[in-house]
């Protein structure tokens, strides 16, 4: 009671109590606000994720421009005024399982064919660094062999030069991938980026593959063998996007077909 006289009814002391009250509410509600953020993060995590799913489809990369030197095209998919048209679609996807520690590891989404997804489709992390190709398919999950797997390639070029290579791993360490393909009159430092090619049917063009780590010499050969550390973290892969190239079917069956008349031995006959 004499506390209450005394912080009501003296202005120095209330100030000086109003100023402590202050501070303790203060506190208790940034511990409060901290317990609320941490239990609401997964669905700020989604809710941005789905923000970059927009924005990633927006990429001028994912476009092609019409060649209208020859004839008018009309798209079924137009973009803007310009004419451009789309090539890859991205969709957003939750890795629900994930290995890194087998020779052939997998990734498990939680997205299938009732969302669009097929065999064949790239993932990207969510910075958009390559992390695998989806191999199997459900009607609402998807298997994606990780780049962490002996039989994955990805067709790959060093964002300095322009040279192609191919990108594997050695089933050993998941910190490191491999860079083969790339002559030795190329002039390689660390830290030199790897980004997917314009070879690949999977993936879109110009993401990030990883950085060189390490470059080896193989006497045998004119070519390096270069360590790439991984742009996509492996062992913390939460939100990914799952890239369809809308052209892939036709690439395929050009490719099949090419083989096929110039190949086949009846062909080569006439």
């Amino acid at each position: 009671m004499a506390l209450w006289f005394l912080f009501t009814y003296n202005r120095f002391h209330k100030a000086k109590g109003l100023g402590v009250a202050n501070e303790f509410t203060g506190w208790v509600n940034s511990k409060y606000n901290k317990v609320e953020d941490y239990f609401t993060l997964q669905e700020e995590n989604r809710r941005v994720h789905k923000m970059n799913d927009s924005l990633m489809n927006l990429l001028s990369q994912n476009f092609n421009v019409v060649d209208t030197t020859m004839k008018i095209v009309q798209d079924t998919i137009p973009s803007d005024t310009l004419g451009n048209y789309r090539r890859y679609y991205f969709r957003p996807a939750t890795v629900i399982y994930n290995t890194v520690n087998s020779q052939k590891n997998y990734l498990q989404l939680n997205r299938g064919s009732n969302h669009g997804i097929k065999d064949n489709m790239a993932v990207l992390s969510s910075d958009g660094s390559a992390v695998g190709v989806v191999v199997n398919v459900s009607p609402n999950f998807c298997q994606v062999m990780s780049l962490l797997h002996v039989q994955q390639k990805v067709n790959a070029s060093l964002k300095k030069t322009g040279d192609f290579g191919t990108v594997d791993w050695d089933g050993k360490d998941p910190r490191l991938l491999t860079l083969k393909g790339i002559p030795k009159s190329i002039e390689i430092k660390k830290g030199d980026t790897v980004l997917t090619s314009t070879y690949s049917y999977n993936f879109p063009p110009g993401y990030m593959l990883g950085t060189i780590a390490e470059v080896v010499t193989d006497k045998s050969t004119n070519f390096y063998v270069l360590k790439i550390k991984p742009g996509a973290r492996f062992y913390n892969l939460q939100q990914v996007f799952v890239v369809e190239n809308i052209q892939y079917e036709e690439q395929i069956k050009l490719n099949k077909d090419t083989k096929k008349k110039i190949e086949d031995p009846k062909n080569a006959k006439k």
